[in-house]
């Protein structure tokens, strides 16, 4: 359990130092690709949908789908007003 914690801590720190120096210029790009990226998520939800047996866990899986579709979704937004910067206003 404390290896556990100890990876999930530095992954944490690692994680905030690589975003802090994303320019903000390709901090846009960078998010929308990554939360279209991880609709990975939803295939495993539905994996795990097959193996499931208690209300417990069919719960945890709605609030696992919830979150992959809306960070899924969001990632399309973003991209979706990301290139609208570069259309025509004509």
């Amino acid at each position: 359990m404390i290896a556990d914690l100890t990876i999930f801590l530095l992954s944490l720190l690692v994680g905030f130092e690589v975003i802090s120096k994303v320019p903000a210029t390709l901090h846009t790009p960078l998010m929308s690709g990554a939360n279209a990226i991880h609709g990975v998520v939803i295939v495993g939800v539905m994996l795990l949908a097959a193996t499931v047996s208690s209300v417990a866990g069919y719960a945890l899986l709605a609030v696992a789908a919830f979150f992959a579709a809306m960070n899924v979704a969001g990632g399309y937004v973003v991209t979706d007003r990301m290139l609208a910067m570069f259309r025509s206003r004509s």
